[in-house]
């Protein structure tokens, strides 16, 4: 506001604050009355004497800035959609001060939750992290096992499938025992019918319109085994 004699003149004036909603309702409404800091005669002109080349720079100016705090509302339902500041002269005139440059300044401070959430944003989201992966980890390796640990799942069922019949897994002899007797028998299985091939090439002759084929207890012992 500029010091000027209209102003010190009107002296006090009234400021009202409103909080509108949407649909134009008044949910909140504050008043202040307001008025320029008092100087004598004599200050000024002991002010204007010493800031006379900063006045006659523009580096200063003759105005004087008042903060008033208006409005304390808690927000709710409905929403706050605008805030309407009105100015009322003093009682008996109808002239308003003049005025420079006006402003309005917002502090809203969010509920205790919120604001816990918005201080400690990074502790919380470290925690949700680790407790996602954790339950990620855990249906991982519920139900999708057989597919990332095929060894460790074909391990899991073969034992758990000898708790459940009672039988214990064999042993290392016993398989290279087994694989042993079939290796042998698929031996003498071979060799069987590489005797039986020979007797066929010596029995079929190119001139006989019939083929015989003899074979003896022995070839039929191999055989069946």
């Amino acid at each position: 506001m500029p010091e000027s004699d209209f102003n010190r003149e009107i002296g006090v004036f009234q400021l009202v604050a409103e909080a509108l909603s949407k649909e134009g309702l008044v949910m909140a409404r504050s008043s202040h009355p307001c008025m320029l800091r008092f100087r004598s005669l004599p200050i000024r002109l002991m002010r204007e004497f010493m800031m006379s080349v900063p006045l006659l720079l523009g580096l200063t100016a003759e105005t004087q800035r008042i903060i008033v705090p208006m409005l304390k509302h808690k927000e709710g339902l409905p929403r706050t959609e605008a805030i309407r500041i009105t100015m009322i002269p003093r009682a008996g005139t109808l002239a308003l001060p003049q005025l420079y440059q006006s402003d309005i300044i917002l502090k809203s401070q969010p509920p205790w939750y919120k604001d816990l959430v918005y201080k400690w944003k990074w502790t919380f989201s470290v925690w949700a992290s680790m407790y996602m992966y954790v339950t990620l980890l855990v249906i991982l390796l519920s139900w999708c096992r057989p597919l990332v640990f095929p060894v460790i799942a074909t391990s899991f069922m073969t034992c758990a499938d000898v708790t459940l019949t009672g039988e214990a897994p064999e042993e290392p002899q016993e398989k290279t025992r087994q694989e042993s007797d079939a290796s042998e028998s698929v031996k003498r299985w071979r060799k069987s019918r590489r005797k039986r091939k020979a007797m066929l090439q010596q029995s079929v002759s190119p001139d006989d319109s019939a083929s015989s084929i003899s074979i003896t207890r022995e070839d039929t012992a191999d055989s069946s085994e």
